[in-house]
């Protein structure tokens, strides 16, 4: 297998559109800027523990709640229990909720897959707010964009 270069990322476009399509996901999905970041951190190292959590923690703005929260709504989940005796910690993973939801960003910046534009579908394209005004006219660039 070939092994990846700067100007292979360069000729894909990859990060062309990141800001407006990281906005998208966390306003539908209500999570926060920094809980969708981290989550992308954890799902690259797999498998981990409250230890490699707080140690990629470290980077983002500090949340005491953050932990129990996304935990609490499922983007966390126990992937082996500890059982005091030879596994002395739970060992977590990312859930298939939100390696569903990567795997459709990582869509939308292939381009492979549009940004919804329906009112049912986006929450943004309602338009209630001006920053959803200003939103929805960035999305609809994005997925006239046919070079992403």
């Amino acid at each position: 297998m070939r092994k990846l270069t700067s100007s292979d990322l360069k000729e894909l476009n990859l990060l062309k559109h990141y800001r407006i399509i990281r906005k998208w996901m966390y306003k539908t999905c209500d999570l926060k800027e920094a809980d969708l970041e981290l989550l992308i951190y954890l799902d690259a190292i797999d498998f981990f523990t409250k230890q490699d959590f707080k140690t990629g923690v470290f980077s983002y703005s500090w949340d005491n709640r953050r932990w129990n929260r996304l935990l609490k709504e499922g983007w966390i989940v126990v992937w082996r229990k500890r059982n005091r005796t030879t596994q002395k910690y739970h060992i977590y993973k990312t859930s298939l909720r939100f390696k569903q939801l990567l795997s459709r960003m990582y869509r939308i910046m292939l381009g492979e897959e549009d940004i919804p534009q329906t009112k049912k579908a986006n929450k943004i394209m309602k338009r209630e707010t001006y920053s959803d005004k200003v939103l929805s006219v960035s999305i609809r660039n994005v997925n006239n964009d046919k070079t992403r």
